[in-house]
């Protein structure tokens, strides 16, 4: 109960130390007096009855229900299952570029249609953040994982069963909603479970995830589609996501404290017959409707004052923009070489390969920050010393603002099938890389920097992300067409050199 009642507090003097604007920095005192206001308003309704004012639960030291005093095999347990349920819903928004042939064979579409199905999922993974994140810091994270994965599920029946082509595309934007909740939710639980410089790993265990779904997912798809029916793509998606379903039932418990204390005071208000104990959390008037109205608007509220907020964000989604524009693009660049279905699919593990590169070297920037910090805290006393700034954790999106443009040069000028196939999907290793630490470092800035509202933050990058990753597909093949192979790369390059600067 302390930590939220100060969150809001607390956030305000370290934003005063980092660059987060003077209006982001009052919304918060204002949010702080409003809770205030209303603990106040309780409290004296008590006294004029001659009572106590509440008293606040609070965490005790080491107690085993805070999630910060979880085990750290636990901790990391809880990562990986979200992390897998990211993955999850980002091969499925990959997996259908291997399916557009057949899709468009069965039901009489034109490729632009097909493309559609990847639009639409990505546009519902734009959306759904804006509803279950802020919703996930009023009622907790568990329960919008569960229901938003059982949905999930549900939703992609639909798709594998599909007999028309209405059908099919409701249901990839239906998926891409409920699917969504791992894309924003899953940082908060992140940053629910670690703190300070211990946020840095499992955030970017986490970050890696959504991004390795994506090249993953061609390569299944590849596999699938080259031996059976296009409908066992969706056929393998609804088995692994019901089995991930079922590790989120079993194995992850909730880790918002907020909600966590409300359940403590109610067990203690029982066991005790005490009922001043109140959590925070239970003071809060608000009805579902309110609190969700209010909620989706604070991720364009950070984006409309916080300029940092809003170049990070299109830095983010210009990168997962140019990765979705080439599950279209590799298919005409690797055709010129002779690749059948499956050897497109094996294209993609370049991008992957540097993904998982830059995750392994996380621990080196981990280092960095926490070195930075003891210099700083160097002759202080314990009580004086101070968590690093959110913006050191940008320190490795510089090397990602420069890699990314280089390595699409590289690319661009490397897709003449005069050159061997094998030199530009090694030109594609350095951009995994350098796309994953721009990643990681936003989404850990974005999550120390505006904790009190991280899964918001997160929403609003997300929101973004998916608007530019969802737009990009429509027009790449003709783009392609029109540019060649490496005129169009090199614009993408060109791009992220623009951008370059501003990370």
């Amino acid at each position: 109960a302390e930590e939220f009642k100060s969150k809001v507090g607390n956030d305000a003097i370290r934003i005063q130390n980092s660059s987060i604007s003077n209006e982001i920095l009052n919304a918060l005192k204002n949010e702080k007096e409003k809770n205030e206001r209303v603990t106040s308003r309780h409290s004296d309704s008590k006294n004029e009855k001659g009572q106590d004012s509440y008293e606040f639960v609070e965490w005790d030291e080491g107690e085993a229900a805070n999630p910060c005093n979880f085990s750290t095999f636990k901790k990391w347990t809880i990562v990986l299952i979200v992390g897998q349920g990211a993955l999850c819903a980002t091969v499925c928004s990959s997996i259908i570029a291997m399916t557009y042939e057949a899709v468009e064979l069965e039901f009489g579409i034109s490729s632009q249609v097909a493309t559609l199905g990847v639009t639409l999922f990505i546009f519902g993974l734009g959306l759904g953040p804006l509803f279950l994140g802020p919703l996930s810091e009023f009622y907790g994270r568990a329960p919008i994982y569960i229901w938003s994965y059982f949905f999930f599920v549900l939703f992609n029946i639909p798709v594998a069963l599909a007999k028309n082509v209405e059908t099919w595309l409701i249901g990839r934007f239906l998926s891409g909603f409920s699917g969504a909740a791992f894309l924003s939710v899953a940082g908060g639980s992140v940053s629910d479970l670690f703190r300070g410089p211990k946020l840095s790993l499992p955030m970017s265990v986490f970050s890696a995830c959504p991004f390795l779904g994506p090249v993953v997912g061609p390569i299944i798809g590849g596999f699938i589609n080259q031996h059976v029916s296009w409908r066992w793509t969706w056929y393998v998606q609804i088995i692994w996501t019901a089995v991930e379903l079922a590790l989120l039932i079993f194995f992850v418990p909730e880790t918002y404290s907020p909600v966590l204390l409300k359940k403590k005071a109610q067990r203690l208000r029982k066991e005790t017959g005490n009922e001043r104990l109140r959590a925070p959390l239970e003071l809060d008037e608000r009805t579902i409707l309110q609190a969700t109205l209010f909620s989706c608007t604070v991720p364009f509220q950070l984006v409309a004052a916080e300029p940092m907020a809003l170049v990070l964000n299109i830095w983010t989604s210009l990168l997962l923009g140019i990765l979705y524009m080439f599950f279209s693009a590799f298919p005409i660049v690797f055709t010129a070489h002779g690749f059948d279905l499956e050897q497109k699919g094996l294209t993609f593990i370049g991008i992957g390969v540097g993904i998982i590169i830059a995750t392994a070297v996380n621990p080196f920037f981990s280092r960095q920050v926490a070195r930075r910090a003891e210099r700083r805290n160097a002759g202080l006393p314990p009580a004086e010393r101070t968590p690093p700034p959110p913006e050191d954790h940008l320190l490795k999106g510089l090397y990602g603002a420069v890699i990314c443009p280089l390595a699409l040069f590289w690319f661009a000028f490397t897709t003449y099938s005069s050159v061997h196939w094998v030199v530009p999907i090694i030109a594609s290793v350095p951009f995994g890389f350098g796309m994953v630490l721009a990643y990681s470092s936003t989404f850990t800035f974005l999550v120390d920097a505006y904790r009190p509202y991280a899964a918001s933050a997160l929403a609003a990058n997300s929101f973004m992300r998916s608007a530019l990753a969802g737009a990009f597909p429509l027009f790449t093949v003709q783009m392609y067409h029109s540019l060649g192979t490496q005129w169009a790369s090199a614009l993408c390059a060109f791009l992220l050199l623009a951008i370059a600067p501003f990370p």
